[in-house]
């Protein structure tokens, strides 16, 4: 591949990492998002990879995001709590607002933190990931900026509202869901206008709400399930929106600053995350629940599949792209490779 250079994941976290410190991040900072975008780069999730870094180095160094927030918690019940971000990058805050409903999953058994304040966070599955690897089933999403039509809608109303769903697999990785609530993520619509590709059919539209595939000329994506199904995906948008903006008291959808396509890199946009943990011992009890998960992915993976298809649980894909790069090296893209001063 002529576009893409192939980089070892360390010398990927040292590159990134020195360009957010750049940037003026502070280490809490900068660790988070390097360790969220590169949890994305080993995953083959590369729209929300280290391509990302040079957009977070620019709204570090506009005032959009706060490069040493200090953040704050406040537990309000025995399972609830809201965390401010300081108008800091969202994954430091959504890692730190994690790992606060797992603590309190483990008294309650059922935990959830809001958080307030915060930007964009990146891949929704690095958090989810996380809670998986702390023993709880853990949920993580964020409302965006509008970018996604509605079912039947010509115009943006939500935004890509990501959610993600891990559970712990005795022996195995992490049981991982990781999706967006628009037919594709817009990072992903960035990516491929960088690698010159073409979108699939149906995922985009341009300005009078016509299917197109070039990337350059979208200016809305669509919501998951398409032309005859996108009202759930847009009932899933919803519920992102619910839970991250409207119950925490963030900026809405349709009311955000855009990410990327405006003039106000100053302004903080406020947005609002949601995460989740489920305690298994708290439930049917951590045997219990070890014993069944494992036989439901065997049963699952042993399922018949169509002729010339396979079946897999989510994340199998995802864990199959860590192991072969982990041998190959990270593909990044040379826009990217240029910024982290790594283009050979």
């Amino acid at each position: 591949m002529n576009d893409v250079v192939f980089l070892p994941e360390q010398v990927l976290e040292v590159r990134t990492l020195a360009a957010l410190r750049a940037a003026g991040a502070n280490e809490q900072t900068a660790g988070a998002a390097t360790r969220a975008m590169l949890h994305a780069s080993r995953l083959g999730v590369d729209s929300h990879g280290v391509r990302l870094a040079a957009h977070y180095a620019k709204v570090l160094r506009s005032g959009r995001v706060n490069p040493g927030p200090v953040m704050k918690s406040h537990r309000t019940a025995a399972g609830a709590a809201t965390l401010d971000a300081d108008d800091g990058l969202g994954h430091a805050a959504a890692y730190a607002a994690m790992e606060l409903a797992c603590s309190m999953a483990k008294e309650a058994g059922v935990a959830a933190v809001g958080v307030v304040r915060s930007s964009h966070y990146g891949a929704a599955g690095a958090y989810a990931l996380a809670g998986a690897e702390a023993g709880m089933i853990a949920v993580s999403m964020s409302n965006t900026d509008a970018i996604v039509a509605l079912h039947g809608g010509a115009e943006r109303f939500h935004g890509t509202n990501p959610m993600a769903i891990g559970a712990p697999v005795p022996n195995q990785k992490p049981w991982l869901l990781d999706m967006a609530t628009s037919s594709i993520p817009l990072n992903r619509v960035f990516l491929y206008e960088t690698l010159g590709k073409t979108l699939p059919e149906g995922v985009a539209a341009d300005q009078l709400g016509q299917p197109t595939r070039n990337p350059a000329n979208v200016e809305m994506l669509m919501p998951l399930g398409g032309t005859d199904f996108g009202f759930k995906g847009a009932g899933l948008a919803g519920l992102v929106t619910l839970l991250s903006a409207v119950l925490t008291g963030s900026t809405l959808d349709h009311l955000m600053i855009r990410m990327a396509e405006t003039d106000d890199f100053e302004t903080p946009r406020r947005m609002g995350h949601f995460c989740l943990a489920i305690d298994p011992d708290r439930f049917a009890g951590r045997a219990l629940f070890d014993e069944a998960i494992t036989r439901y992915l065997a049963g699952l993976r042993a399922s018949a599949a169509r002729e010339g298809q396979s079946v897999m649980a989510p994340g199998d894909r995802e864990w199959a792209v860590e192991a072969e790069r982990a041998r190959t090296g990270i593909p990044v893209d040379l826009q990217t490779a240029e910024f982290l001063r790594l283009a050979e």
